[in-house]
């Protein structure tokens, strides 16, 4: 049975979507520092992810801003996850005729999958889910900072979208950005009153 390890980037955050990673890493798989991406500097993540995205089956899930808003940011976390294990499992399904899994997922609750187990502080205890936090995180953090590009006067390469004094300033200032802040967070709607 192959294991498959879940994890997300970009719960709290006003802005940008939600991401989910899901990675099988492969027998024998070792790889020095792998643990939580919280946990890690945003050089050592980028490292990592390097040596993950080259080396592991990997897919990626997201919601957008959009969806978060419409069916609420659980729900939306769900989804992403979701479409991350579905997308992996038919790509390595297509590549190595497995067809049985296991999913370990960060947190309390598993998404609407077959043979789904959450672990609270997974990310900590099970490397395969460690791999899925900074492929999330990094996929995430590479979205803030395009989303800089666009938007440079809300600073979202430094602060990746979430609630910070210099975030907030800068949506009382220009408001919000349709398409890419959460309508439905409540400092949002406090800046659009």
């Amino acid at each position: 049975m192959i294991i498959i390890g879940v994890d997300e980037a970009g719960r709290g955050p006003l802005a940008g979507n939600v991401v989910a990673a899901a990675v099988i890493l492969p027998a024998e798989f070792e790889l020095p520092g792998l643990t939580d991406s919280k946990k890690l500097s945003e050089k050592k993540r980028e490292i990592l992810y390097q040596q993950l995205t080259q080396n592991c089956d990997w897919a990626v899930g997201e919601a957008s801003c959009v969806e978060i808003d419409q069916i609420n940011i659980f729900q939306a976390t769900m989804l992403a996850m979701q479409r991350c294990i579905v997308k992996l499992q038919k790509h390595h399904t297509q590549q190595t005729g497995i067809s049985s899994y296991k999913v370990l997922v960060d947190g309390n609750r598993c998404p609407d999958v077959e043979n789904c187990l959450a672990i609270i502080k997974g990310d900590l205890s099970e490397p395969v889910i460690s791999a899925a936090s900074i492929i999330a995180k990094v996929t995430r953090d590479r979205q803030m900072k395009e989303l800089d590009s666009l938007y440079p006067q809300y600073g979202f390469a430094q602060h990746k979208g979430y609630g910070t004094k210099e975030h907030m300033q800068a949506l009382m200032e220009y408001g919000p950005i349709a398409g890419v802040h959460r309508y439905s967070f409540a400092p949002v709607r406090k800046a659009i009153d």
